[in-house]
C-alpha cells in the first residue's frame, strides 16, 4: 500500500533527535488539562446554583449537562477540520481564546440575567474543550517514544483529574458561599433582588478564568511546541481516499468503548451525593456527601498518576483490563451490600476509572497514522455519552437508585471486552512518529 510505505520513510527521516526534551511541552500541556477539567466540574457547583437563581425544573436543570456534552457531539468534526487546516498549535489557542470568549459571556449572562444566555455560553466553553482535546490529547501520544504514549496521556490526564479535585472548593467560597441561595437553608424563597444579587455573584469567578485562559493563550501561542512529525501529516486526497477510519478495530470499537464509558463516569458523579446521603447508606447532609466526591476525584488523579508508572512496565491493553475487572468488583458490591460498604465501593470505583479514558483513547488512534485527526475527533465526539446520564436516571426512578448502578457495571464490561480483543489494531499505518525538535510550523 504505497501510503503506508511513504508514512514509513517519513517517520523514519523524522525521527527523534539525541538530547531532544520534551518535559516543558509536556508540562506546558499539562496546564490545559488541569483547566479543562476544572472548568467542566464548577458544573456541578453552578447546577443547584442556577436552579436558585433561575427557579428551574429538575429537567431545566439537566438541560444545562445535556448542552455541555452535546456540544462534544457538535464539535468534534469541524475541530478536526480546523486542525488539519490550521494545525495543532494554533488550534490549542484558539480553543483556550473560545473557552475565554464562552467564559466572559456568562458574566454577561449572569449581568443579565439570562437562563438562554447562560446555556449558549456554556455550549461556547464546552466547544472550546473539544477544540482541545482534539488537539491535545493525540499531540500527547506522538510527542514521545509509541511505547509510553499510554503512560504520557494518563500522566497529563492526572493533572486533568488535579484540576476536577478544586473545582468544587472554588466553586463553593467564590459561587455558592458569596451567594444567598448557597449559604440558605433548603426550601429558602429568594426576593427578586436577592435572585439577581446571587446570579451576579458568578460574574467574579469566571472573569478570573477568562483572564487565566487568555494568559495560558499567550504562553502557548509563543511556546516553540515541537512539531508532530510526518507520519501523521494529512495525506493528499487521492491518497486518502485509499484509507478508512472504518478498516481500524481499535477505533471502531474505541468510539462505542468512549462513548459507554462516559455514561458510566458521568453517571457516578452526579448520582454519588443522592446514593450516600440516603439513610441505608451513610445517612449524610448533602454538604458532606459532597466532602466525599472529592476524595471520588481524587482517587480518579492517584490512579492516573499510578497507571502512568504502571503502563512503563506492562502492556497498556492489560492494565485497562485488569482496572475494568476492578471497577466491575465494585460497582457489584455498591448494588447489593448497604452502610458504609456500599459507599466506600462506591467512592473505589474513581480509582478504577482513572485510567480508562485517556487508554482507550491512546488504544483507540494507535496505527491511524495520517488518520490520526480524524480518529481523534470521533473519539472525543464519543465523549457526549455523558448527556446519556438520563438513561441512569430513568432506571433509578423505575427501578431503584442502587440498582441503576447496575448499567454501570455494565458498562464496565464492554471496557472489559475492549481491553482484550476490541482494542487490537487492524490494518495499522505506521504507529504515530515522535515529535521532531523544531517548532510547529504551522503556528509560525
Amino acid at each position: 500500500m504505497p501510503s503506508v510505505v511513504s508514512s514509513t520513510t517519513a517517520g523514519e527521516k523524522h525521527g527523534p533527535q539525541t538530547g531532544v526534551r520534551y518535559g516543558p511541552a509536556l508540562t506546558l500541556l499539562a496546564s490545559l488539562f488541569f483547566m479543562w477539567g476544572f472548568i467542566t466540574v464548577i458544573n456541578n457547583t453552578l447546577l443547584p446554583h442556577l436552579r436558585s437563581v433561575f427557579d428551574l425544573t429538575y429537567t431545566q436543570t439537566t438541560l444545562i449537562e445535556s448542552v455541555w456534552f452535546v456540544a462534544y457531539f457538535v464539535a468534534s468534526i469541524p475541530s478536526a477540520k480546523l486542525i488539519e487546516r490550521i494545525g495543532y498549535q494554533k488550534s490549542l489557542v484558539a480553543g483556550l481564546l473560545v473557552m475565554a470568549a464562552g467564559s466572559m459571556g456568562m458574566m454577561l449572562a449572569a449581568s443579565i440575567p439570562s437562563y438562554g444566555v447562560t446555556l449558549f455560553m456554556l455550549f461556547v466553553i464546552a466547544s472550546g474543550i473539544t477544540l482541545l482535546q482534539v488537539a491535545a490529547n493525540p499531540y500527547v501520544v506522538v510527542v514521545g517514544s509509541p511505547e509510553t504514549a499510554s503512560s504520557r496521556l494518563n500522566l497529563v490526564q492526572a493533572m486533568n483529574s488535579a484540576g476536577t479535585m478544586l473545582a468544587p472548593l472554588f466553586g463553593a467560597y467564590l459561587i455558592l458561599g458569596r451567594s444567598k441561595g448557597g449559604t440558605s437553608a433548603s426550601g429558602t424563597v429568594l426576593t427578586d433582588a436577592e435572585r439577581l444579587a446571587d446570579a451576579q455573584s458568578v460574574i467574579l469567578p469566571y472573569g478570573l478564568v477568562a483572564a487565566a485562559l487568555i494568559v495560558l493563550a499567550v504562553i502557548i501561542a509563543r511556546f516553540p511546541l515541537p512539531a508532530m512529525g510526518t507520519a501523521n501529516a494529512r495525506l493528499p486526497k487521492d491518497e486518502r481516499k485509499k484509507l478508512s477510519l472504518w478498516h481500524h478495530r481499535n477505533l471502531v470499537f474505541g468510539v462505542p468503548a468512549i462513548f459507554i464509558y462516559l455514561i458510566a463516569e458521568i453517571g457516578v458523579a452526579n448520582l454519588f451525593v443522592n446514593f450516600v446521603s440516603r439513610p441505608d447508606i451513610a445517612n449524610l447532609t448533602h454538604e458532606h456527601a459532597g466532602r466525599y466526591l472529592t476524595i471520588l476525584w481524587g482517587g480518579m488523579m492517584v490512579g492516573r498518576f499510578a497507571g502512568s508508572a504502571i503502563m512503563q512496565r506492562y502492556d497498556a491493553a492489560k492494565v485497562l483490563a485488569v482496572f475494568s475487572i476492578g471497577a466491575f468488583v465494585v460497582m457489584m458490591i455498591t448494588v447489593f451490600a448497604s452502610g458504609p460498604v456500599a459507599m466506600w465501593s462506591l467512592i473505589l470505583v474513581g480509582l478504577f476509572h482513572s485510567i480508562m479514558f485517556p487508554t482507550i483513547f491512546t488504544l483507540g488512534i494507535k496505527g491511524l497514522g495520517p488518520l490520526t485527526e480524524e480518529g481523534s475527533g470521533l473519539l472525543v465526539m464519543a465523549i457526549a455519552g455523558g448527556a446519556l446520564v438520563i438513561v441512569q436516571g430513568w432506571l433509578a426512578d423505575t427501578y431503584g437508585l442502587q440498582n441503576s448502578f447496575l448499567l454501570t457495571a455494565a458498562c464496565e464490561l464492554y471496557v472489559l471486552f475492549y481491553a482484550l480483543w476490541g482494542s487490537k489494531p487492524t490494518n495499522a499505518l505506521i504507529d504515530p512518529a515522535p515529535a521532531v525538535a523544531q517548532p510547529d510550523s504551522t503556528s509560525q
